[in-house]
């Protein structure tokens, strides 16, 4: 994997021609494990983004910068600017990434948890929900609090609110770790079609799966190993 800097022509070689939903800059800067996360450029169309980079190079760190939940350490460093590139969005644009092994939701029933962060998305898939609920299997784990899920069945209920959430900016997060193969095969399913839709959907992860290999993304970047 390549430690250069990415290259935003590089980046959107594959980008569909629509114009993109949000145009990302960032300066770059250190990482609290004294990694550096590199500058970047990245238009975001509609699709799948994938983004992929070794333990620590920051996969995690940019998404959360693209929710606007976190800042790249140091100063005047990590400045990602977005800019609105679909006027009709404007400040309502909305943006998913969901964090369902956060410890603080333990106490919390996992359906009460489901209902509360389908409030906060005014064009909520109920039905995507419903669908998603049954091929993960989770109708039996819907009255248990947090707590009582596994690793796999609490990453599936993000999974579930990310897809239902019908977000302008799908943000996913290793969505394959602690899953089964059924839930990865469904999962695989579900970015296939994500590829095709005019939401835009970004994926950090180690690697784009094999079953993967032959979609279509709108953008791939590499923040090296």
């Amino acid at each position: 994997m390549s430690s250069e800097p990415v290259d935003p022509v590089a980046a959107n070689a594959t980008a569909q021609n629509s114009p993109p939903l949000l145009h990302l800059t960032g300066a770059g800067g250190p990482l609290p494990n004294g990694s550096t996360l590199l500058p970047l450029q990245l238009a975001l169309q509609p699709g799948l983004t994938w983004i992929t980079g070794g333990e620590g190079r920051g996969k995690s760190t940019l998404l959360a910068l693209m929710a606007g939940t976190a800042r790249v350490n140091g100063p005047e460093v990590g400045q990602l600017v977005w800019q609105v590139a679909r006027p009709a969005f404007g400040p309502a644009t909305t943006t998913s990434l969901e964090t369902p092994t956060d410890p603080t939701l333990d106490a919390l029933v996992a359906a009460d948890w489901m209902a509360e962060r389908s409030r906060a998305f005014p064009a909520w898939q109920a039905d995507t929900a419903a669908q998603l609920v049954e091929a993960f299997a989770l109708a039996e784990h819907l009255h248990k609090p947090f707590y009582m899920l596994s690793a796999g069945s609490r990453r599936k209920m993000g999974l579930v609110v990310s897809a239902a959430s019908g977000a302008h900016v799908t943000l996913l997060d290793t969505p394959f770790a602690a899953l089964d193969g059924r839930s990865s095969r469904v999962l695989c399913e579900l970015l296939v079609a994500a590829a095709n839709t005019q939401r835009a959907w970004v994926v950090a992860d180690y690697v784009v799966p094999a079953a993967l290999a032959q979609v279509a993304l709108s953008a791939a970047l590499d923040l090296g190993d």
